[in-house]
């Protein structure tokens, strides 16, 4: 059986190379994943064809890519981009009226194209779409949300936002009726871990935990390893010099988007609190790429309004390098040379669903300090490869902070438990294996045929199995 999969990845920008991660806040760690797994897919031989539906782009802010209909990807892979809503370039969060056009091109599309085998919706947005769309074509859907509204409105109200504010800004009941209804009819919920689905998914009314299977993400182990190089290192002390008194300090790393919920002006303060930290170590925020701070979204001026505010009130400079320009390629190159000068990684976001650099820091051999939200939790206890921390009592943060880098033996035990558990636990080929493995198995329990029925399929292609679910 050769199987045909259809992925809603809506919002954000993604195109085959050179993302722009951390561009803003709807181009991050999912849209990477996402990209991942539709290549690892299409590498399988089981899999005939994987398409990654998005949305079409026509803006002069944005790359002319964005606007192309159809992208190739790899063989097997295709990007498909449909108009829905204006031309420009819009947040998630102005998405909502939009998506039913969305639905109903593709529903169009699908009565003159093969139809895929599954659906899998990634996020609310495309679980609002996936819905329909399921219904209409008869599809089996699969859902992540990546992110969950009922944690993010759970954790903004504990910083002290108002009910009105988090609506205006997020849209987040839009968002939850989204993500009921997507768990509701959903036939399978892939979560990062089971914490994800005890503690987060079970919020919902929707939600059944039979439903939900726990299939963490892998990691590139080709990108992501211990191995530097001098002329790497090179590079980045390079990036780094401009900024820093004293580049050969240990860093205390975070790679992210600035957006709240990353909530890095409490990891700035934190530090800045604290003498031992501004004398032993730097401080790196590798934050996206950024041309002119006013020039960008509401939410993430404000974010660097109050990094840059932090920074002065504690008199940083020559103790934080935050550069406005690195390209995908140098990630891996920044870990490493973080882990060479005895650095840690710091993620204090308020929610983290997974923490997917958290995994790519501990393969470079960077030991980690992560907020105790969600996945960072079983990471941990997996790796055990450092610390976690209620990153909301900042002067918590600053205690566990100083205690990561007081002992090297620590730090040396640290990072070979990182690249060791990392190698053993989460794996692109292990993700892959068992996504499709679980799909595989679902298909026959929907359609109510045995293992052998579906390799016999195959001489009559895919369609001739398609029943009602």
């Amino acid at each position: 059986m050769r199987f045909k999969f259809l992925h809603l990845h809506l919002h954000g920008l993604i195109r085959s190379k050179n993302l722009e991660l951390g561009r803003d806040a709807d181009t991050g760690g999912q849209t990477q994943y996402v990209l991942e797994l539709v290549k690892s897919l299409a590498n399988i031989s089981d899999v005939d064809q994987v398409d990654l539906v998005t949305r079409l782009i026509k803006d002069s802010k944005v790359d002319d890519e964005y606007s192309e209909e159809q992208e190739f990807v790899e063989p097997g892979v295709r990007i498909l981009r449909f108009k829905f809503g204006p031309s420009k370039y819009l947040r998630k969060e102005l998405l909502w009226p939009y998506l039913d056009d969305l639905v109903e091109s593709l529903i169009f599309y699908y009565k003159k194209n093969p139809k895929p085998n599954f659906i899998h919706a990634h996020y609310a947005d495309a679980g609002y779409v996936g819905v329909k769309l399921s219904k209409s074509l008869n599809i089996p859907l699969v859902f992540t949300g990546h992110s969950l509204g009922r944690e993010k409105k759970r954790k903004l109200l504990d910083t002290g936002l108002k009910i009105n504010q988090i609506e205006n800004l997020y849209s987040i009941s839009k968002r939850i009726e989204a993500e009921e209804k997507a768990l509701k009819f959903a036939d399978i919920v892939v979560t990062s871990t089971k914490q994800e689905s005890v503690y987060q998914y079970s919020q919902y009314s929707s939600f059944l935990p039979r439903k939900a299977k726990v299939i963490p993400p892998g990691v590139d182990h080709n990108k992501f390893h211990h191995i530097h190089s001098t002329t790497e290192t090179a590079e980045i002390d390079n990036m780094m010099n401009s900024f820093l008194k004293d580049a050969t300090k240990p860093p205390l790393l975070t790679i992210s988007r600035a957006v709240r919920r990353k909530n890095i002006p409490s990891l700035i303060e934190a530090y800045g609190r604290s003498e031992k930290l501004k004398r032993k170590t730097n401080l790196i925020l590798i934050l996206g790429c950024r041309d002119n701070t006013s020039k960008l979204e509401p939410q993430q001026k404000d974010v660097f309004q109050k990094i840059f505010e932090t920074i002065d009130r504690y008199n940083l400079y020559g103790k934080v390098a935050y550069p406005k320009k690195h390209s995908p390629s140098q990630i891996p190159a920044i870990y490493r040379w973080a882990a060479s000068r005895g650095g840690i990684f710091v993620n204090p976001a308020l929610t983290e669903p997974f923490g997917l650099t958290l995994l790519e820091a501990s393969s470079c051999g960077l030991p980690i300090i992560s907020t105790n939200d969600g996945g960072p939790k079983e990471i941990c206890s997996k790796c055990d490869n450092g610390l976690l921390v209620d990153v909301t009592d900042i002067n918590k943060l600053k205690v566990v902070l100083e205690k990561g880098i007081s002992n090297s033996d620590r730090w040396k035990l640290w990072s070979r438990n990182g690249i060791e558990g990392v190698n053993r636990h989460f794996s692109w080929n292990t993700h892959v294996s068992n996504y499709l493995s679980i799909l595989k198995t679902e298909f026959s329990r929907l359609n109510g045929y045995s293992s052998s029925d579906i390799k016999q399929s195959c001489l009559k292609g895919s369609s001739s199995l398609i029943k009602p679910h």
